[in-house]
């Protein structure tokens, strides 16, 4: 894969996304939420990563979910790893503060088994994910266990997700939005940090 496709890729990730038209549009069926996809520090994976975060906009210092990420890549496949980490509440709100990003616990990462995410270019610019096969992104759910069957399209304007969670016996839906993928626009953007450097470890 060359430079410039990870470059490209890795920019169209690094954001802040938001539902706001989706949440006034239908109230009823989805809140106002945010997605964060901040670049990390090269050294933390001496390659390229992202700190991740997803909020409910009343609420930016207690997200919901919380990442690490390392980036990858797979022939024609961009592959975003996802880890596992301890003291989540001192990184909470990294998304927006990223000087809290100092306190994370390289040690603590634990990479996510099954729980990658598999990306393509499907046209110019525009990035369709799923993740990884094997119905092994092992999620527990109201004290039952479930498999994660995410999906995502990105491109430099917006980024439409769902997540469900499926019974690894019937494959039944057990949880996930009953209304259809969230629709988020781009409301800011960490472009400028990601470079053929942090990409790859050399100077431009």
């Amino acid at each position: 894969m060359k430079p410039e496709e990870k470059i490209k890729f890795a920019k169209t990730l690094s954001g802040i996304f938001d539902n706001f038209a989706q949440s006034q549009e239908r109230p009823k069926d989805f809140a106002r939420i945010n997605i964060v996809f901040r670049p990390l520090p090269w050294h933390i994976f001496q390659g390229p990563g992202f700190y991740s975060e997803q909020y409910y906009d009343y609420s930016p210092w207690d997200p919901y979910r919380q990442g690490i990420h390392r980036l990858s890549y797979k022939e024609d496949i961009f592959v975003v790893e996802n880890f596992g980490f301890s003291n989540k509440e001192r990184l909470a709100g990294s998304g927006r503060r990223p000087e809290l990003l100092d306190s994370l616990d390289l040690n603590s990462l634990e990479r996510r088994c099954g729980c990658a995410m598999y990306f393509k270019e499907e046209t110019t610019g525009h990035y369709i994910g799923h993740v990884e096969p094997g119905k092994a992104c092992i999620v527990p759910r109201d004290g039952k266990l479930t498999y994660l069957v995410s999906e995502v399209e990105v491109n430099e304007q917006s980024w439409v997700s769902r997540d469900r969670g499926f019974d690894p016996k019937t494959d039944e839906v057990r949880w996930g939005s009953e209304h259809g993928p969230l629709k988020f626009k781009r409301v800011a953007d960490f472009s400028e940090m990601v470079t053929s450097e942090w990409i790859d470890g050399t100077k431009e």
